[in-house]
């Protein structure tokens, strides 16, 4: 008999690798979508899944979903996930991503406590970070809302799990892009520019501060990741990484690079958008991972862009 997965977030870029990545495992999956997010371009993609209409930040739409899916595991991806968005608007970020997981996992404990949780944790939470590489026992001192938001969620599912004996795992994701990932962060923002400036079709890009260091993967990779740890004999918290950091400078002019395009003549770093805060420097240590959970990433940086470059100048041609 087939596993049955309930994923909040279906939409999002880690909620298409990963429906489908369940699907070629021939789970049942069902995602939660808000109406709000309907129509959302990456609704082609979940083609097979079964999609109910809630909000996790309604706790009786969140019950009434559960009672309707009874679900062996719970996928939580939804989130108000841009950083940069969280310092305009705290409030409804941590009711979505604090409030939204205790809405989620209070009534999977009252209602179905034996299904197994993931929650997605970030690396934004160590924020000022006091040592690198971080691994799972460096001190988290988050510098955002949405960092902050996102810690407080963490700690809730180490609560349940510590305190009501659920399974609940949570993985620390190190930023992460593919195909799919939306325009208004920054990796895409700059792949897209780059690829239309290609094309004569724009002059200039403008961003913020390009000195900050990241440890950027493979989504589709880091999603099986997800996945294993709902697998194992017992539930942890796991750091999900490359080990490798990059700039923001060198990530610009990789992109530029593949495209044959000297950034220096198209790349401003304005004031503008710059962030009030910004962790400088993240690279993830996954031991833990590929020792329990063997996992491991193989996509480096130069072909997560060319992954990325590749889909957009294919939507492009599709849209000429």
């Amino acid at each position: 008999m087939s596993k049955i997965a309930l994923l909040t977030g279906v939409t999002g870029m880690d909620g298409v690798y990963l429906s489908r990545l369940l699907k070629e495992k021939k789970y049942e999956v069902h995602g939660l979508i808000r109406r709000s997010s309907v129509p959302q371009p990456r609704l082609k993609y979940l083609d097979g899944v079964i999609l109910h209409e809630g909000d996790i930040t309604d706790s009786m739409s969140i019950h009434r979903v559960l009672d309707e899916v009874c679900p062996d595991e719970v996928y939580n991806l939804a989130a108000q996930s841009h950083v940069g968005t969280s310092f305009k608007m705290p409030e409804y970020t941590h009711k979505v991503n604090a409030d939204g997981f205790l809405n989620l996992i209070e009534a999977a404990r009252q209602d179905f406590p034996r299904c197994r949780f993931y929650q997605a944790s970030t690396s934004e939470m160590f924020g000022e970070v006091t040592e690198t590489p971080q691994n799972e026992n460096t001190p988290f001192k988050p510098i955002s809302p949405y960092a902050v938001a996102k810690l407080d969620a963490h700690n809730t599912a180490r609560y349940y799990r510590d305190h009501y004996g659920m399974f609940v795992s949570c993985g620390i994701l190190f930023n992460h892009e593919g195909e799919h990932r939306g325009e208004e962060f920054l990796t895409q923002k700059v792949v897209k520019a780059a690829v239309r400036i290609s094309k004569g079709l724009q002059d200039k890009l403008e961003l913020g501060d390009l000195t900050p260091m990241r440890d950027w993967g493979y989504a589709k990779e880091y999603v099986e990741a997800m996945w294993m740890m709902l697998q194992d004999d017992h539930p942890d918290d796991y750091i999900i990484a490359t080990g490798k950091s990059h700039s923001v400078k060198e990530f610009i002019e990789k992109v530029f690079k593949t495209l044959n395009l000297d950034y220096n003549k198209y790349v401003v770093s304005t004031e503008e958008y710059k962030r009030p805060a910004d962790v400088m420097a993240l690279c993830g240590d996954a031991t833990k991972a590929k020792t329990e959970l063997f996992w491991k990433p193989k996509v480096d940086l130069d072909g997560l862009i060319k992954i990325m470059i590749d889909a957009e100048l294919e939507r492009y041609e599709e849209t000429r």
